[in-house]
């Protein structure tokens, strides 16, 4: 009873909590009585203190292995926050200097600090090891521990070597060991790989009843991303992608349309990660946009969403990510974009792998794809992943299959025949062999194994792939049958399975719904063909447009060119700040011509009850491209066109390309000293007075008109962006 009574009195005064949550309390017992203890636990269900505590309460000092700098830094500062003193927890890494190192290893020699933070690289150091056998190690805790395992989603080869230098340290040294993601799998491996045979197994179900999952088809992303952002305006979130090249072109787009956003990867010097994970914190900024290295040990309980923007590598990725959303038990978002483009680039990068590895990775990665195309309950199989059972009653329609339309088919006899095909076969082959068995597709493999000379051959053709997919995934979430994870997911009978051949009944499964395909997503700025065209509205413009043109002695086109006015038609600009992100307007024409033009539509809106698109149009970043801030500066240099050309790897129509698009965009060039020396001045002339006097700017019309023999196509694109930047801009 005396460990109960400190236990409390300990949970009070060093944390203030009044209960344990969960399973904690038996947790902490269990490893002050210096056994082996392994903890499975999801994000949020409060793993730290599970080490935390019982380091405090024992004698000597307990060594936390962590795999992450930020990780360590932010429970260290927690743990002085609430003990009070500098010296109580301290950690040992790549980012301490010779002094800060000496101040370390003299606080753990006087028994001042309880516990110490250590990555796994630096712990297999020598004089790590020797110092550390100077000193009495409580026990060591191993957290994110599924990181020893190949099939873990974090896999790191260090943490192979814990085991080793744990026996170097002393005997009798109890291990906890914790993980918020561990298949059944992965369980095995850390079990075997720390040599924790007889350790009390704590494991709390995964289920977050708060969280909402959802996956979309990858289409408009960036629009898609802002507009949910701005319905979610003043709350936090995390977005989640695979390259650091997309983490910085996302978190661009967003801060140009006005949003509070940073990036966070792996190619940011410490420092700025530092900061960023601060200003996250402290609510300074809104978004953080990030590859998968931040959220881990992140003690930010009120995120509201996390978004995938690429579908992640793993379903324990996705489940651990998906996890730092709505840790304090309120609302959590979950939204992932799919696109089998992502899928490809994935299998791309495992090409280059080892066998072994390839083969894991791309069982995982299937795991992804059928949870990503199954129209089942998400929670369902994100749990079933897990080992966990769960009936989908139980999800609440927290996810978007729950509370979409279902169709299901009636799947008893094509179970059975499935079934009955497997065992045929062997056992020796994975859902996707099966499947084309039943479609009749001959790949090499069914040409080897002559398996296309079987009756069940292209029986299952008629019913269409989406039948068999949706039948295969729910056989096995059902536990009709299991995959032999080692075994490249072979499939095997369960007992369900075999006594369903033999005891058939009347089984429903849900059809997976048609995936809608995911578009390229090259123009994520989406200005065109995103609506109806407002051909009324058109019509106006058009005269405001010639009406304006007559009062200032300019053609139309130097006002605003017919693309433009058509997106207006689409998208409805009724500020001076929207109407710069219409394509080819720009701050100088906003400013210029805009205002008769809001107008106009803000009254035409008005009038005719038009409810805008919420997500008007999102400005690119590569309106702002690097690029183009270029070429400008060079024109203003002086260079010429050819030069600008070679310069950036570009051909002299390219470079002509983007000058019209800076131009039409309202930006002032001054090109003289470039067409001055290709064209003289009475020439000059005539081009000007020929656009001054036409209603369009078509260089075909021009050359007609002033002829082919006297003007070269390039003479008069020229003269057409002087005309267009000295008139209009």
């Amino acid at each position: 009873m005396e460990i109960k009574k400190s236990l409390f009195d300990n949970l009070q005064n060093f944390f203030g909590f009044d209960n344990f949550k969960g399973e904690q309390e038996a947790i902490i017992t269990n490893i002050l009585q210096k056994k082996d203890t392994f903890v499975i636990m999801p994000t949020g269900g409060g793993k730290s203190i599970c080490y935390q505590l019982p380091a405090l309460m024992s004698e000597g000092t307990a060594v936390v292995i962590s795999p992450l700098i930020a990780l360590m830094k932010n429970q260290v500062d927690q743990l002085r926050a609430f003990g009070g003193t500098e010296s109580i927890a301290h950690f040992l890494n790549s980012s301490l200097n010779k002094s800060e190192i000496t101040k370390v290893k003299q606080d753990v020699l006087s028994g001042e600090t309880k516990l110490l933070y250590v990555a796994p690289e630096s712990l297999s150091k020598a004089e790590n090891i020797d110092f550390l056998r100077l000193i009495t190690v409580s026990f060591v805790a191993v957290d994110e521990a599924h990181c020893i395992s190949e099939w873990g989603h974090d896999f790191r080869p260090e943490y192979r070597k814990i085991r080793q230098v744990i026996n170097n340290l002393g005997d009798n040294i109890p291990i906890i060991a914790l993980t918020a993601t561990a298949t059944p799998k992965v369980q095995q491996d850390i079990i075997k790989n720390l040599q924790m045979n007889n350790s009390t197994l704590f494991k709390s179900s995964f289920n977050r009843p708060n969280l909402y999952y959802e996956v979309r088809p990858k289409r408009n992303v960036m629009k898609e991303i802002i507009r949910f952002i701005k319905a979610n305006t003043g709350k936090s979130g995390i977005i989640y992608c695979l390259s650091r090249k997309k983490v910085e072109e996302v978190s661009e787009a967003l801060s140009l349309n006005g949003i509070r956003a940073l990036p966070y990867h792996a190619g940011l010097d410490p420092k700025t990660r530092a900061e960023t994970q601060d200003k996250f914190l402290m609510e300074d900024v809104d978004v953080i946009v990030a590859t998968i290295a931040f959220g881990m040990g992140i003690d930010k309980p009120d995120v509201r969403y996390v978004i995938h923007h690429d579908i992640p590598k793993s379903m324990e990725g996705y489940y651990q990510e998906t996890g730092r959303s709505g840790r304090d038990g309120g609302e959590g978002l979950c939204v992932a974009f799919y696109s089998e483009k992502d899928i490809d680039k994935l299998a791309k990068f495992m090409k280059d792998k080892p066998v072994s590895e390839r083969e894991i990775g791309t069982q995982i990665l299937k795991e992804v794809i059928d949870y990503a195309e199954s129209a089942v309950c998400r929670r369902k199989q994100i749990l079933h992943y897990f080992g966990e059972n769960f009936d989908d009653t139980g999800c609440n329609n927290m996810c978007d299959n729950c509370r979409a339309h279902k169709s299901y088919i009636d799947a008893s006899e094509k179970l059975q025949s499935t079934l009955k095909l497997i065992l045929e076969l062997g056992e020796k082959f994975d859902d996707l062999h099966i499947i084309n068995v039943i479609m009749g597709i001959e790949t090499s493999q069914i040409v080897a194994y002559d398996h296309n000379k079987l009756p069940a051959f292209g029986s299952g053709k008629e019913d269409g792939l989406i039948v068999w997919k949706s039948l295969m995934r729910q056989a096995l979430l059902n536990n009709y049958l299991s995959k032999d994870i080692d075994n490249y997911g072979l499939l095997r009978l369960t007992k369900s399975g075999k006594s369903f051949i033999a005891n058939p009944h009347a089984v429903k499964f849900v059809l997976n719904r048609e995936m809608e395909p995911a578009e390229d997503d090259q123009d994520e700025g989406g200005q065109q063909g995103t609506g109806t065209l407002d051909t009324e509205l058109l019509h106006m413009l058009k005269d405001l447009r010639k009406k304006i043109a007559k009062q200032k002695s300019l053609p139309p086109f130097v006002i605003f060119q017919d693309p433009s006015l058509e997106e207006m038609c689409i998208h409805y600009p009724i500020t001076i700040e929207e109407l710069k992100q219409i394509h080819g307007v720009g701050s100088g024409k906003a400013l210029k011509f805009g205002a008769p033009f809001v107008n106009l539509i803000t009254k035409y809106v008005e009038e005719n009850e038009i409810d805008r698109p919420e997500d008007l149009v999102i400005k690119s970043a590569a309106n702002k491209s690097a690029l183009k801030v270029s070429i400008i500066q060079n024109i203003d240099r002086h260079i010429a066109l050819e030069d600008i050309a070679s310069s950036k790897g570009l051909s002299y129509e390219d470079i002509l390309r983007e000058v019209e698009s800076i131009v039409n965009s309202g930006t002032k060039l001054n090109l003289s000293y470039y067409i001055d020396e290709m064209i003289d001045e009475d020439r000059q002339d005539e081009v000007f007075d020929y656009f001054r006097a036409s209603e369009i700017d078509s260089i075909d019309d021009a050359l007609k008109e002033l002829g082919s023999d006297d003007y070269t196509r390039e003479e008069l694109q020229l003269m057409r962006i002087k005309f267009l930047s000295e008139l209009g801009n």
